[in-house]
């Protein structure tokens, strides 16, 4: 009997197939009472509205359908006494373990009795009370019910028989309404006909496309006249379309933005001698509706593909909780990343910060005295620093470095967050808006950034001159005043403002593009999308580098001198050629790329270990692609512990996979009658 099967004691070595980890019976009880609102004999029980309603949250409408409520609440209430015993509570936390807790939830909401068989008036009750049903009789003494429930319909099906029947029933409804349209026996119905069966019937095969596009593809690309031959092709493919992905993923060796021709795809698919040719004509001239390439991809394909996992349905049911992001809650989430990009930013500049400091000395060399070219190339300078200045001259000015690089990487990081996460679209974010975040972020940070510069700039070129006196960042900032701090800022936002524009719209598209096929970015892949977008950013800003330095810098007895930026573009340009403005560019390169790099992947490992939500968005490429599988969804409500935690996902599993959609709401109709 199935009721055996669905005990609270398991078979023996039925543990194993438990999808997850079973509920505590004390804690199961506490729950239980909680919701239960009848007691009798010292005993508690829940009603059918204890447990749907208030339970599960299911059927929250005020004018919910009370039917249907009762026969959801009958998969539980196995003695069908219209009360749920704690006993049977804690069947059902076991049963809806099992590997085919969805099937037996199906196969429960038939067995309205509790015998363990689904009888023909059961089938006839339960199925006429959907949907389906009321928009499109079901013959229910068509000779495909004879043939299982008998000619008589005395036979009883047990749960394997039935299960199968059920799982072809759709086929047999559907053929039967292509009858009852096709009157004049043509063999066709018009276009609208079977626009009504497909979202009637098979409305949980049918996606928003391809709903939106049933008219046009009826009947192939020249007509609008559906032959049974195409009916029966078109729904094939629909429940064929897991196989139809399989090819073109073995095509294409899992690129889902590979293209495939229809020649191409015929010539593999004939290898499965369940697909044909008319049904790949279909999928392709569903496919290209919106393209005219003759080539289709994955995307193409998904657009199709009937969305019937019950993860996605759950989600749609039972949405993320929505966090209130008040300014307080805001304002928490930017010093949060402003706590992780100081750290970030610490550990991108100490990693490169001497090649930094051979990119300011090389950028300053310049000419017009004799002899007073100290390094011929990057890596002479650095050779000369390390044999006149130790080691830690590579680190001179690396202090204040570090000290105004919180507030710089921070303000950067944050604020190119917070402009993308204003300006993205539903579909995603558009290149313009990445530019201007990007932009955003570069103009932000020039307050913190240009004091930190001209400081550390004047501390790199000091050990040029051995004989000189001590420079330290006071000593400097004290010559220079607050308004000094700030000389050169227009510079400064020439070069950060394109480099930040160009760096992070090519940071997120290459994190895209080297990510693997769940959309997910491991620590290489961060680092590597990073280094690789720094360079042409670098590169392009040089020349605003170059120009900052020359007007950040003191000019010694004898070298030129600038007064401000377009003069100063003038006199390098007159003085010493247009390749000036591209000195220290490779060292630049080679600082900017790494220090970015290691700067981006810090944050962004942060942000995954460290994470705390703040109802915002996660980083792109953080998460691994979501489980398809509902045990390892969070429970919709924390009271739906072990099993109990699939339940709703589970009765909405039973719609989408069987189309058995009950109504929702009471029938007009029948209220007025009955109040009348």
């Amino acid at each position: 009997m199935f009721q055996t099967r669905a005990s609270c004691q398991p078979a023996p070595g039925a543990q194993t197939l438990h999808l997850v980890k079973r509920a505590d019976p004390l804690l199961l009880r506490q729950i239980f009472n909680k919701y239960a609102g009848v007691e009798k004999e010292a005993e508690k029980f829940m009603t059918s509205e204890d447990f749907i309603r208030g339970f599960l949250g299911m059927q929250p409408e005020r004018n919910y359908n009370p039917n249907t409520m009762k026969l959801l609440a009958g998969v539980a209430d196995q003695t069908k006494d219209g009360l749920i015993s704690f006993i049977e509570f804690q069947a059902f936390e076991a049963l809806l373990c099992s590997p085919d807790a969805l099937h037996m939830v199906a196969f429960q909401l038939f067995d309205t009795n509790g015998s363990g068989f689904v009888s023909f008036e059961e089938f006839k009750k339960v199925y006429g009370a959907t949907e389906v049903h009321q928009q499109i009789p079901f013959d229910f003494n068509c000779a495909f019910v004879g043939r299982h429930f008998g000619k008589d319909k005395k036979k009883e099906l047990s749960y394997a028989e039935f299960t199968q029947f059920l799982w072809v029933l759709q086929e047999e409804h559907a053929r039967q309404a292509f009858d009852m349209f096709d009157k004049n026996n043509l063999g066709v119905i018009n276009a609208l006909e079977f626009r009504k069966i497909m979202t009637t019937i098979k409305s949980h095969l049918v996606t928003d496309y391809v709903e939106e596009n049933l008219v046009s593809v009826a009947g192939g690309e020249t007509k609008h006249l559906v032959s049974f031959p195409y009916f029966n092709a078109f729904n094939s493919l629909l429940s064929r379309m897991e196989l139809m992905k399989k090819i073109h993923s073995d095509m294409t060796n899992s690129d889902p933005n590979a293209g495939v021709t229809k020649e191409e795809f015929l010539h593999v698919a004939q290898g499965f001698s369940q697909i044909t040719p008319l049904e790949v004509s279909i999928l392709f001239h569903l496919c290209c509706l919106e393209s005219s390439t003759g080539r289709i991809t994955m995307d193409d394909i998904d657009k199709v593909a009937p969305k019937n996992d019950l993860v996605g349905e759950l989600e749609i049911q039972q949405p993320k909780r929505h966090v209130e992001r008040t300014i307080l809650i805001q304002m928490a989430e930017s010093i949060y990343r402003f706590g992780l990009g100081a750290i970030a930013g610490a550990v991108g500049a100490t990693a490169v910060y001497p090649i930094d400091l051979v990119k300011t000395r090389m950028q300053n060399q310049r000419g017009g005295l004799v002899g007073e070219l100290m390094y011929e190339n990057s890596i002479d300078c650095f050779t000369k620093v390390i044999r006149h200045e130790g080691f830690f001259g590579l680190y001179r000015g690396l202090p204040p470095q570090l000290l105004g690089v919180a507030p710089e990487k921070a303000i950067k990081l944050t604020m190119n967050d917070f402009v993308r996460d204003h300006l993205r679209r539903k579909d995603g974010i558009p290149l313009w808006a990445e530019i201007v975040a990007g932009g955003c972020a570069g103009a932000s940070q020039v307050m913190f950034t240009n004091p930190l510069e001209i400081v550390k700039i004047r501390l790199q070129v000091a050990g040029e001159i051995q004989s000189g006196p001590r420079v330290s960042a006071i000593t400097v900032v004290r010559d220079l005043g607050f308004f000094g701090l700030y000389k050169g800022a227009r510079a400064c936002f020439l070069r950060d403002i394109p480099f930040s524009a160009i760096y992070f719209p090519g940071y997120a598209h290459l994190k895209k593009a080297l990510a693997d096929k769940d959309g997910h970015n491991n620590a290489l892949s961060l680092l590597t999308a990073a280094t690789l977008a720094g360079p042409p950013a670098a590169y392009l800003a040089t020349p605003a580098d170059v120009i900052k330095t020359r007007l950040q810098v003191v000019a010694r007895k004898g070298q030129q001198t600038y007064n401000g930026v377009f003069d100063c573009i003038r006199k390098i340009y007159a003085q010493e050629g247009f390749r000036a403005f591209f000195k220290g560019g490779p060292a630049r390169v080679f600082r900017s790329s790494p220090q970015f790099g290691v700067t981006l992947l810090t944050y962004e490992i942060l942000q995954r270990n460290l994470y705390i939500d703040f109802g915002g968005r996660r980083p792109e490429g953080s998460v691994t692609k979501p489980s398809t599988h509902v045990a390892d969804l969070p429970p919709v409500n924390p009271d739906h512990i072990g099993g109990l935690r699939l339940a709703v996902a589970t009765f909405s599993g039973v719609e989408t996979k069987f189309g058995l959609f009950l109504p929702k709401f009471r029938n007009p109709l029948a209220t007025a009658v009955h109040t009348s």
